[in-house]
């Protein structure tokens, strides 16, 4: 995705040779370069605090999926090793149901 948008890759940005006039390099070319050179990296930077963000919301839902899983494995295992059920059993249950419903 970022490829296709980019006009330089760092081979061009290093192989570049300006022209020299008498009084040294051509300003406006020099310029029209830079310009290039600055629309890539605004691009890149855009890109990259884009990507900074769904990074850190990835990161926050996977933690929240991994607590429901070790929830819901724990009332699973507390499922089938309660062969006589109790009052305080069934409270307990509830009580971990709500959390993976409600939160924490």
């Amino acid at each position: 995705m970022y490829e296709d948008k980019r006009f330089l890759n760092t081979r061009e940005i290093l192989e570049k040779d300006f022209k020299i006039d008498a009084r040294g390099y051509r300003p406006q070319e020099v310029d029209q370069f830079l310009d290039l050179i600055i629309k890539d990296y605004i691009d890149f930077e855009t890109t990259t605090k884009r990507l900074i963000t769904e990074l850190r919301a990835l990161e926050t839902e996977n933690a929240k999926l991994k607590a429901d899983i070790r929830n819901l494995k724990s009332s699973i295992e507390l499922a089938n090793s309660s062969k006589g059920v109790t009052n305080v059993d069934l409270l307990k249950r509830i009580s971990d149901l709500e959390k993976i419903v409600y939160g924490e």
